[in-house]
């Protein structure tokens, strides 16, 4: 690593040291290689007129504009992130919400410091590490995820309380408002909620309330221009506005949550209004580390995004990517190659380090990470990668089998003054539990843990314990120059495949200089543990037959990825949103 990135490195590392810590000063071949790239970020800004200074991606049209409503009062972008994510909650509930948890990534622009808020549900203290096991066999995924059994302590509305505390301007009140006339007057129902009512019905009939709120008299979704208020929810988004956090953590409705849980007729929970009562959100160490030019931060367990991330650039750093078509055989093919690797390492090694050992200087070490790299064959594919050893001393937990991992919404923000949010929120599963109270659901964020808690007497780093919190592929990110300045601000919904979009995304944006709308639409080549997956429908499905026969797992499926970019230039902002999803980006 040349001097220069090692001292920018370290001065990073100190600045997203936790609060406390003294702020530091700034200091192709192929089947598609023959397709023209997409012109380049550096080119269309070289002649464009000055963009905005301010600027809210998110998952819906009003959840942005209310973003963008609190930062034109005045608002930080962590304001701004408050009103989204109470929109959000209220207009998209399939995907983030109160009743769920959330990672955020915060830069101070004038204190020059990352912060990493941890918001992570939580495992009631009932939790068991059979919890989802059923005469010694793990249920099927919707038999644990419908009901009480999987729901965690909710931790979204704590976390965005505490560093509201620290980087908030506005009264918190005033950023619930939005949402608040919302749920109120009503919003219409959007074409994807209508879609995803509809596939997920028979579920949502379950429970009571979910059953009035989102479905029609006779049982069906209901259509898509429907008026839909949520007064429930106005009144729980009324005692937050006037309780903080403590609304839904004490008193009547966090009783409400805890009777829901344990009384699920068919399926109930441990859940107790002691856990609700007990939870608190963690700041963290952002996890920072070096990338060609620039310097990539990302959250650190218990996601594991910032960290598989972080290991398939590096491993992807040694080929010239540049010089590849975006779309082309061989770009997939590296892809591929290092992301299956780091999967490898994070399903045996990847957890809550605050339960169990989580040999992370190991994993990142660049000698470590080298050695992990000469293993990527140029044009073979590794039958089926294998875990390394980062810390030969450590004794190594069995490797988590491939389970589903669904669900999320992300938002990305920078305020007027160069302050920025990357924060990623979800309740797991599309309508989280399936259980409402207050006019907001449940998250069922606890089938995030490994279904098995030991394979051959080796226990998984990422069973289920109390208290503990379920490893997450969440990544909020933000990209930094190597002097220090804020390059890009970015995450992805997807479950499991936000590795992939994010890691596709900076590939994208650093090395093929696609402007954050190009980056986020490209179509997806990604890993998702032993696979590599393609993206229907798009040019990437054309690389089917090439990558299998190197070898590859090949999968050709639909892709819901939820990619916000914001990309910070000397002419102001470029900001990007996902095609796929119904969201935009806001900025003036």
């Amino acid at each position: 690593m040349p001097g220069a990135v090692t001292r920018w490195l370290l001065a990073l590392l100190l600045l997203a040291a936790p609060a406390g810590a003294q702020p530091a000063p700034p200091s192709g071949a192929g089947l598609a290689a023959s397709a023209p790239a997409p012109q380049s970020a550096r080119d269309t800004q070289a002649n464009a007129p000055p963009g905005p200074r301010s600027m809210v991606a998110a998952a819906h049209p009003l959840a942005a504009a209310a973003g963008m409503q609190v930062l034109r009062q005045g608002g930080t972008a962590l304001d701004a992130a408050i009103a989204v994510q109470a929109v959000l909650g209220l207009v998209e509930p399939q995907s983030s919400g109160l009743g769920g948890g959330a990672l955020l990534l915060h830069w101070d622009a004038a204190a020059h410091r990352v912060a990493a808020w941890d918001g992570r549900e939580t495992a009631p203290a009932a939790a068991t590490p059979d919890l989802f096991l059923r005469d010694g066999r793990p249920l099927p995924f919707h038999a644990a995820a419908v009901g009480g059994r999987a729901v965690g302590v909710p931790g979204a509305m704590r976390m965005l309380e505490a560093a509201h505390r620290a980087h908030g301007r506005l009264p918190w009140a005033t950023l619930l408002a939005p949402a608040i006339t919302l749920a109120e007057q009503g919003f219409q129902v959007t074409g994807r909620l209508s879609r995803l009512i509809a596939a997920d019905r028979e579920r949502l009939a379950t429970d009571p309330a979910a059953r009035a709120l989102y479905l029609t008299a006779d049982g069906n979704a209901l259509p898509l221009g429907t008026l839909l208020r949520n007064p429930a929810m106005a009144e729980t988004l009324r005692a937050l506005a006037a309780q903080g956090a403590d609304a839904l953590h004490q008193g009547p409705i966090a009783a409400a949550i805890a009777a829901a849980v344990q009384s699920h007729p068919t399926n109930p929970g441990g859940l107790t209004v002691s856990d609700l009562a007990g939870y608190r959100p963690q700041q963290r160490q952002a996890l920072c580390t070096p990338y060609r030019a620039h310097v990539v931060c990302g959250f650190p367990p218990p996601s594991s995004g910032g960290a598989t991330v972080a290991m398939t650039l590096a491993m992807l750093e040694p080929q010239d990517l540049a010089a590849l078509a975006p779309g082309s055989l061989q770009a997939a093919h590296w892809i591929g190659q290092a992301g299956r690797m780091a999967f490898a390492d994070r399903n045996r090694w990847l957890a809550d380090a605050d339960f169990v050992p989580v040999p992370l200087a190991g994993l990142l070490a660049p000698d470590y990470l080298a050695a992990r790299a000469r293993l990527l064959g140029a044009t073979e594919a590794l039958a089926t990668p294998l875990p390394g050893e980062p810390d030969p001393a450590a004794t190594a937990p069995a490797s988590q089998p491939p389970q589903r991992e669904a669900g999320t919404s992300h938002v990305s923000i920078v305020d007027a003054a160069g302050n920025a949010v990357a924060m990623t929120t979800t309740v797991e599963d599309a309508f989280g539990a399936r259980l409402m109270v207050g006019g907001f659901l449940l998250n069922n964020q606890l089938t995030d843990f490994s279904f098995v808690p030991e394979i051959e007497g080796r226990p998984v780093a990422n069973r289920v314990q109390p208290g503990k919190r379920p490893r997450s592929s969440m990544a909020p990110t933000l990209v930094f120059s190597r002097d220090g300045q804020l390059q890009a601000v970015l995450g992805s919904a997807g479950g499991g495949r936000i590795i992939g979009h994010v890691t596709q995304a900076l590939l994208a944006l650093l090395d093929w200089r696609l402007t954050p709308q190009q980056a986020a639409a490209l179509p997806h080549v990604g890993a998702l543990d032993n696979r590599v997956e393609l993206e229907a429908g798009t040019s990437a499905a054309l690389l089917f037959g090439a990558l299998r026969d190197r070898g590859f797992v090949v999968d050709v499926r639909g892709n819901f990825s939820g990619l916000h970019i914001i990309q910070v230039t000397p002419r102001g902002l470029l900001g990007g949103a996902d095609p796929r999803r119904e969201g935009v980006a806001l900025g003036e």
